[in-house]
């Protein structure tokens, strides 16, 4: 159960929907077995949203943290490119600055993203490696982001798993998740729409546009359903049912970043994901 400001809900229901898999319950013993924190941040740079994501993850690792959910929060508009992604290929860098949007690298695969701070949910799990060992990778993907589209499912939102890493919904693509696995640790980090700012974002990513570079992972265009349009939910109601939906599922206790993560994480932003040789590395 959840151990926070609220008492969560019983069951959640799903609709009967051939796209749907329904959940192993077998996954949710695998949650029950740890106790989880959670950490709810205040908005951070992006740099230092990224830096925390390997800290964190590293901490977990190395048995100094409990597993644990993160939900972000952003202080600024940003693209945040994979790591195998160039940004001559992936961004407009004039109508970046023109817009006053920041570039920054993850350290996980995959696409680039438009990011606006009330306009996305992102979330991370930081759990021992022992937790998926055994699944298949593309098993684990879904094992990670099951209980969100119960949440979403809960809202009436018809949503389901789509290999390889998308949330997919009738309205349109919702969100998309990427992983790295580091030593015993697993990081798996998921972001989904809440709000588009379709011209601004069209402005600065390439998507539909000749591309500048043949080098690097090309994101792909897939149409998007915000989940402001599809729930017409505040986006805080729409996290409170996600930490609550998660919270049936384990043991979830309220947690802080220590002293010691936001040193430290803050002094890997600024040696490295606030970084030029980071961020406009050639993959």
């Amino acid at each position: 159960m959840y151990h926070g400001e609220f008492e969560t809900s019983g069951g959640i229901p799903a609709k009967v929907d051939p796209r749907y898999v329904p959940i192993p319950d077998e996954w949710k013993e695998r949650l029950r077995a740890y106790r989880w924190n959670l950490i709810r941040t205040e908005p951070m740079s992006p740099a230092l949203n990224q830096s925390l994501e390997q800290v964190l993850a590293d901490r977990v690792g190395a048995g100094e943290r409990n597993p644990t959910i993160r939900f972000w929060a952003w202080d600024r508009p940003c693209v945040v490119l994979g790591r195998f992604q160039s940004v001559r290929n992936e961004v407009d860098p004039d109508a970046a600055k023109r817009e006053g949007v920041s570039l920054v690298r993850r350290i996980t695969g995959g696409g680039a993203m438009f990011i606006e701070p009330e306009g996305a949910i992102t979330y991370s799990i930081y759990a021992p490696l022992d937790l998926v060992a055994d699944l298949e990778l593309l098993e684990s993907y879904r094992f990670f982001d099951s209980w969100v589209v119960e949440a979403l499912r809960s809202l009436d939102v018809e949503a389901w798993y789509q290999p390889v890493n998308d949330i997919m919904s009738s309205g349109g693509k919702i969100g998309g998740a990427a992983q790295a696995r580091r030593g015993p640790a697993v990081l798996h980090h998921t972001t989904m729409a809440y709000d588009m700012n379709m011209p601004r974002m069209l402005s600065v990513l390439r998507i539909g546009k000749e591309k500048m570079s043949d080098r690097g992972v090309a994101s792909t265009g897939k149409r998007v359903g915000p989940l402001r349009i599809q729930t017409e939910l505040p986006r805080a109601a729409i996290i409170e049912r996600f930490i609550e939906t998660f919270g049936t599922w384990c043991d979830l206790h309220v947690d802080r970043l220590s002293p010691e993560e936001r040193e430290s994480g803050e002094q890997l932003a600024a040696s490295k994901f606030a970084s030029d040789e980071w961020t406009f590395a050639l993959p």
